[in-house]
């Protein structure tokens, strides 16, 4: 048996390499954390970084703003030269800008010197002015603004004016840039790394599954006697097991193949051996007398039929082999009526060894079976019960049936059949007494072909005997048949 050409036969053309798919899981497995890790810890070194700045230009602020209300510089005319230019470093320090609007609305300090004199009716104004603050930040233009309250220089500490600071974060944003330029030299340097020893892990784990090739190969090769065994992983084991499982299958399968071959030859050898037997006796003899010559050609003549037989049983099967079931010709069958009908073709057999012959229909029973193979495997079993049954011994076969299945027991009071022998009873050509099979006129192929039959139509057969005290053959055929 070739097995290496079967294999190719349901290679897929393109493959994937298992290798390749472990590294490539090794290695997302590997980096996605710690690139997730990576964004998660620049985001937040990020707002971090954004936070502390807009803390920090509040803070510096609001000491702006407390030296103004100790000033009341919101009042004084001219204004404090100090505090301006104060105001204008702070507002230099944070790349910003820094405007001052009266109780008014009106602009009266501006860093930028560009709006004093304007009004600002701004919502972040109006609101600090009813007493909240307010700070945001800008993500598009790398911008925060804030809002901070300048109190009057009085007792009752009303909101007198009002800070608008604005602050760049862009040279943070640069700062950002470096810190993540050095990230990605770092993932650079973890992924190769990693690589590296994702292709050790690779090859490790690989390493059972090569060894097993090597060993399908040298069995491709034929040489199907050595066990191929790999027990480094479960799945392995799993394989392993499969795999000699099937390669006993393959070689039981050849073996018997062998063994048939050895039996069809010896069964049709062996009634042409008695016809030539009986023919030269007939030759060798002079003046034989007719009742003698009646005699031998009643033998030849059985012999022929015997044969005949033989080859037809042969003959079917290798149809039912090469078919695989699909030359079933399926149709609803009353399963009842084809009993009936076995029966009383078998009925005068049973009467010639006295062996009583009965019926037992529990119920109705329709199914989609091929008539004339189900009934040719019906046969076969009824008429081995009479066959192989006793001189004025007992058959009775039952009919019963539920929601899925009809079944067929056929029960006798024969010989049995030993316990050591009832597994090989459906085998080609195996007979358990092989005299009395051949007295008896069988084949040794009849168990053969009803299960053939039975297998086909998707149902099971079963066996239960004790030698001695007779044998019950069930089959169990589902009522509706699905190709």
């Amino acid at each position: 048996m070739n097995l290496e050409v079967q294999g190719k036969a349901f290679r897929p053309r393109y493959a994937i390499s298992l290798r390749l798919v472990l590294v490539l899981i090794f290695l997302v497995v590997g980096m996605l954390p710690v690139l997730i890790q990576g964004q998660v810890m620049a985001g937040t070194y990020r707002q971090n970084l954004i936070e502390s700045r807009m803390q920090e230009v509040q803070n510096q602020c609001w000491i702006l703003s407390n030296k103004m209300t100790r000033a009341g510089y919101l009042t004084m005319e001219p204004r404090d030269a100090l505090l301006d230019n104060e105001m204008a470093v702070k507002a230099g320090m944070f790349n910003g800008r820094i405007v001052v609007v009266n109780r008014n609305f009106r602009i009266i300090s501006d860093t930028f010197s560009l709006s004093v004199g304007k009004i600002n009716v701004s919502e972040e104004v109006i609101r600090c002015f009813n007493g909240e603050n307010s700070s945001k930040y800008n993500s598009e233009k790398h911008y925060s603004a804030m809002a901070i309250p300048i109190y009057s220089n009085s007792q009752e500490k009303e909101i007198a004016g009002v800070m608008i600071a604005t602050a760049s974060t862009e040279d943070l944003l640069d700062r950002i840039t470096d810190v993540a330029e050095k990230g990605m030299f770092l993932h650079l340097m973890i992924f190769s790394v990693l690589a590296l020893l994702v292709f050790f892990l690779a090859a490790l784990v690989m390493k059972p599954f090569r060894g097993l090739q090597r060993m399908l190969d040298r069995a491709a090769e034929g040489n199907l006697d050595e066990d191929i065994s790999s027990r480094a992983y479960k799945e392995t084991r799993q394989i392993s097991d499969s795999i000699n499982m099937t390669l006993k299958k393959l070689k039981a399968v050849d073996q018997s193949r062998e063994e048939f071959v050895s039996n069809v030859s010896h069964e049709l050898k062996t009634p042409i051996t008695s016809i030539r037997v009986l023919a030269d006796s007939l030759m060798g003899m002079e003046d034989a007398p007719t009742e003698l010559y009646r005699e031998f050609m009643s033998d030849i003549s059985y012999e022929i039929e015997r044969e005949s037989k033989i080859i037809d049983d042969l003959l079917t099967l290798v149809r039912m082999d090469k078919t695989s079931g699909g030359s079933l010709n399926i149709a609803q069958v009353n399963i009842n009526g084809l009993m009936e009908l076995i029966l009383k073709r078998l009925r005068p057999i049973a009467g010639k060894r006295n062996v009583e012959l009965t019926f037992e229909s529990i119920r109705e029973v329709t199914a989609d079976v091929d008539e004339m193979k189900l009934s040719l495997a019906l046969s076969n079993l009824m008429e081995n019960a009479i066959k192989y049954n006793m001189e004025g011994g007992w058959v009775r076969v039952t009919l019963d049936a539920d929601h899925k299945f009809f079944y067929v027991k056929v029960a006798d009071s024969g010989i049995g059949i030993p316990e050591e022998f009832q597994e090989h009873v459906f085998e080609r050509f195996y007979r358990v007494d092989k005299a009395r099979s051949r007295e008896t006129g069988g084949t040794g192929l009849g168990l053969s072909i009803t299960k053939k039959i039975v297998l086909m139509h998707q149902g099971a057969i079963k066996l239960q005997s004790k030698e001695g005290e007779g044998s019950t053959f069930t089959v169990r055929i589902p009522l509706t048949y699905i190709s």
